[in-house]
């Protein structure tokens, strides 16, 4: 399992910070989301980051 995170924030010039905002979702989960070193995720924290992103899971998780 690959997490697309890294990439699409940088699509859009994004920052962790500003997910963490817009989101909820602490900076530990999402830098480890973002640097690939997630073993899995929650599905809380998987549905709000493809409502904020506008994705679907398929596109965020490879």
């Amino acid at each position: 399992m690959k997490f697309t995170l890294k990439q699409i924030l940088n699509d859009r010039h994004w920052t962790i910070a500003i997910v963490n905002t817009y989101t909820g979702i602490s900076r530990t989960t999402l830098t480890n989301i973002y640097y690939g070193r997630s073993k899995g995720i929650q599905l809380e924290t998987l549905k709000r980051l493809c409502d904020f992103l506008e994705i679907t899971p398929n596109d965020l998780i490879k």
